[in-house]
């Protein structure tokens, strides 16, 4: 019984977290992305610690459970997944470079960059971002904090506003989720597509 005070305190505080959330820049989100997949643009994905897995799953929730049972695929890429040309840049680089040099790789006008950071102030995560605006890019920031450099860099930013890194995560976790949900709903051909 000793624990059951912290698991409201700490569920109290994420039910809050959650509703003091901007559902104008959810909305924003969801249809930047979706318009990242009519026009069949590239969406990249990034993220340092637990925000790198966040990248992960996010791309895997739109490139198998959005996309599966669909001819038209989304084109979604973590630059958290290559563990090789990570730590490849990160020795011979440095790790400040991580993204932006794999985006140098990849990126065209117009696509888009999510870039997840709970404190917004991770150097390797604004290189990115700075780079993707030289390209044309669109950019995402998901936050936590006071939203750190992030938040004022990228065009759309959707802040978790909460000084506690677990429950800002939490937040960008259940971001993928909500959009992935979205989306599956709303891409052209769902209704015809298998669902597992």
């Amino acid at each position: 019984m000793v624990y059951i005070g912290l698991i409201d305190q700490y569920l109290d505080k994420l039910q809050r977290t959650i509703e003091a959330l901007d559902r104008r820049q959810l909305h924003k989100l969801a249809e930047v992305l979706m318009d990242a997949y009519q026009r069949e643009a590239n969406i990249f994905i990034c993220g340092n610690g637990g925000s790198a897995m966040t990248a992960s799953h996010f791309a895997c929730d739109l490139n198998k459970g959005v996309s599966y049972g669909l001819e038209k695929r989304w084109k979604v890429i973590a630059l958290t997944d290559n563990l090789a040309t990570i730590m490849a840049y990160a020795n011979d680089v440095s790790y400040e470079e991580i993204f932006a040099e794999q985006l140098k790789n990849f990126m065209k006008p117009n696509d888009i960059l999510i870039a997840i950071s709970g404190s917004g102030n991770s150097i390797n995560i604004l290189k990115a971002i700075q780079y993707a605006h030289e390209k044309g890019g669109i950019t995402i920031g998901l936050t936590g904090f006071d939203g750190g450099a992030l938040a004022k860099a990228a065009k759309i930013a959707l802040n978790a506003n909460i000084n506690d890194m677990q429950i800002s995560e939490d937040i960008h976790m259940i971001t993928s989720h909500l959009i992935m949900s979205v989306l599956k709903q709303t891409t052209p051909g769902q209704d015809k597509a298998v669902c597992l």
